[in-house]
């Protein structure tokens, strides 16, 4: 079994019914990025960089912290999409009227990082409360750092937020300064490990401490050609858009 195999299972996601498995498990078909997906300005949270790149290389992207990005759409910036790593922002956005309804397009679970030395000898989330371990986090405000708040009070370490050294404004700050060896664990995505895998390794989660990682996707209403965003958005939700989300480490809801 592969490790993306052995941390979804552990995490019990697989038989909760909200996501795909069986295509998960078959060999992956080649997939081609479309090109035709033009004109559109996405916003998208910086845990989807990747993917969002190798799908659809022409479209115009920002990324940063979802909520940085809200915060930039309710400001008037000039997204035509708005992908968040939660379903809260877009949510809140809806009921404002700044954009359309809100559609989940993808999963994820939380891993702990951790150098690839692991210097620290971290091997489960109470060794983040040891004295003198460096940890790093997303702000709270940052869906990963939220979660990763979620997960520790679940499994009653909170005491490890006394080892925070950095809250990041997005997961890839995580990810850095893990890498770097600037910290010696941090908590991201599972798919932020699948695409370090060469400089940073894992610790995994337990499922009964993972909260729910959907992420959300909603055109924006000062889109400027909607036809275009709702285009970028049809791709993401259609059979190859979550072919290239699975690649790269991502679960996707039952249609």
């Amino acid at each position: 079994m592969t490790s993306r195999r052995i941390v979804w299972a552990a995490c019990g996601l697989a038989a909760s019914g909200l996501i795909t498995a069986g295509a998960q498990a078959a060999r992956p078909a080649p997939l081609t990025p479309n090109r035709t997906v033009t004109g559109v300005t996405v916003y998208a949270a910086a845990s989807l960089t990747n993917v969002f790149q190798a799908a659809a290389p022409r479209v115009r992207y920002s990324f940063a912290g979802s909520d940085q990005l809200a915060f930039q759409i309710e400001q008037g910036a000039p997204a035509d999409v708005y992908a968040s790593a939660n379903v809260r922002y877009p949510n809140t956005l809806y009921r404002k009227g700044l954009v359309e309804r809100p559609r989940i397009f993808a999963y994820n679970v939380l891993v702990v990082l951790v150098p690839k030395a692991n210097p620290a000898r971290i091997r489960s989330i109470p060794d983040l409360a040891r004295p003198g371990v460096k940890l790093v986090l997303a702000a709270p405000t940052v869906p990963a750092g939220a979660y990763a708040r979620t997960v520790l009070h679940r499994l009653d370490a909170d005491a490890a937020l006394q080892n925070v050294v950095s809250e990041e404004p997005d997961v890839r700050g995580v990810v850095t300064k893990v890498a770097l060896g600037e910290a010696d664990a941090g908590i991201a995505y599972w798919t932020d490990f699948a695409s370090q895998r060469r400089r940073v390794g894992f610790v995994g989660i337990p499922a009964a401490a993972q909260p729910t990682v959907a992420y959300s996707v909603a055109v924006t209403r000062a889109a400027s050609d909607r036809a275009r965003a709702r285009a970028f958005v049809r791709y993401l939700l259609s059979p190859d858009g979550r072919r290239w989300l699975r690649r790269y480490g991502f679960r996707t809801p039952l249609r």
